[in-house]
């Protein structure tokens, strides 16, 4: 870096007018620790804020509006060539940053080696019992498995895939690779990183303590809808960039429901497969109930604990149904 205190852009896409989730993070914003910084807002269409800074030094803020609809993809790489900072940070208007965010991304950078710094996106507190128990099936074992770091802090590793909702890449970088590919949605920043890593030789470093709180989408149809979004880019990557997305962990879903299709409907077939899939199935369902003790033993709500069981089987469930529909099916992944 040319100085131990660069100039962090910080990008956010909006898509709705009067978002309280946009405020909420401006907010957070303003209250970093670390100072040098500018906000580049880039909205579909024109937005009101409600926000006022209470700080005497008001952080520059650069709006655009499209007028229409244009997809996060576009609208960041919009931001990355106007920023003027030496770091670009993206974070989703949905999300806001903990107070030492920026300051924890930053001293990151000091190895010339790393290209990106990604952070967990926690589920904020106080939030509805839906999006509570959306943000608990994300982070727990059968949620995200081994990506569970992803949704609470974990350790410091290396990695070469993350989510934008919390990741800063260093501009000249982003800018070599190209930025953000549209044509990728809803995963362009699994393209980014894999370009990052594999493209260009450089690093990516998970740092648990840059955390922002990130908004989860309740339940039922937004978390579904979401979630099956993931499945059918995670499996269109496995088969058209299985560098970073062909791994066993992404099939599980997929496998367990073509299990339980050959359960319900050829179990006839072949007695002696039917019962090792049952047995296996039992398995998996036993884990799940695993799984809502974990849930229930970090949240202190059985309740959660007990939603979790039917959150985690009907989520696996689409998910499943979605990523085999981009491994066999999809040819272009559209908006």
């Amino acid at each position: 870096m040319s100085n131990n205190k660069p100039l962090v852009s910080i990008t956010i896409v909006d898509y709705k007018t009067d978002n309280p989730y946009l405020v909420e993070c401006l907010g957070a914003i303003e209250k970093q620790t670390y100072r040098n910084y500018e906000v580049i807002l880039v909205t579909d269409y024109p937005t009101t804020l409600s926000f006022r800074a209470k700080s005497r030094n008001l952080f520059p803020l650069v709006k655009k509006s499209f007028g229409h609809y244009v997809g996060p993809a576009e609208k960041r790489d919009w931001g990355a060539k106007k920023a003027k900072g030496e770091i670009l940070a993206f974070i989703d208007d949905d999300a806001y940053p903990d107070r030492d965010w920026l300051k924890n991304m930053v001293k990151n950078f000091t190895n010339p080696r790393l290209a990106g710094v990604g952070g967990p996106g926690v589920t904020p507190p106080g939030v509805s019992w839906q999006e509570e128990a959306s943000g608990w099936m994300s982070a727990s074992p059968l949620g995200a498995g081994p990506y569970a770091y992803r949704f609470l802090p974990g350790k410091k590793q290396l990695v070469d895939d993350y989510p934008s909702m919390n990741l800063a890449i260093r501009r000249a970088d982003f800018l070599t690779v190209g930025g953000y590919d549209s044509t990728y949605w809803p995963g362009e920043d699994t393209k980014l990183c894999l370009d990052l890593v594999h493209k260009l030789g450089k690093k990516i470093v998970y740092d648990p303590k840059a955390i922002v709180y990130h908004h989860r989408r309740p339940l039922w149809r937004p978390h579904l809808r979401q979630n099956g979004n993931f499945g059918l880019h995670r499996g269109f990557f496995a088969r058209i960039l299985p560098q970073t997305s062909l791994r066993p962990v992404y099939f599980g879903p997929s496998l367990m429901v073509l299990g339980l299709v050959y359960l319900l409907l050829f179990s006839r077939i072949n007695p002696s497969l039917t019962t090792l899939g049952w047995f296996l199935f039992g398995g998996y369902l036993f884990a799940i109930a695993g799984n809502s003790y974990w849930i229930y033993s970090r949240s202190n709500s059985l309740f959660q604990g007990i939603l979790s069981f039917p959150v985690v089987l009907i989520t696996h469930i689409w998910y499943g149904l979605r990523f085999l529909q981009g491994f066999f099916l999809t040819r272009k992944l559209t908006r």
